[in-house]
């Protein structure tokens, strides 16, 4: 498995992260989205909010297995 890093865009200039800075597969994902409820982080990429870069089998390995969700949840909870 890859190098995984997923990132919540609160303004502009401001992101929050997790996960290491030369990542193979890099999640994005304004907060307002994330933050919403019912967020489900493969429906936000299949309508395009959620942008992700890297290789397509790990991505969609990533976003069925649950770990985007758990990262994505845990970088907003820290706001």
């Amino acid at each position: 498995m890859s190098s995984v890093q997923y990132r919540v865009v609160v303004a502009k200039s401001d992101e929050r992260t997790a996960g290491p800075d030369d990542a193979d597969v890099v999640f994005t994902v304004p907060v307002v989205d994330a933050a919403a409820d019912g967020f489900d982080p493969t429906v936000a990429f299949m309508r395009g909010k959620l942008k992700a870069s890297g290789h397509t089998g790990e991505i969609l390995a990533e976003l069925k297995s649950g770990r985007a969700s758990d990262a994505i949840r845990g970088i907003v909870a820290a706001l």
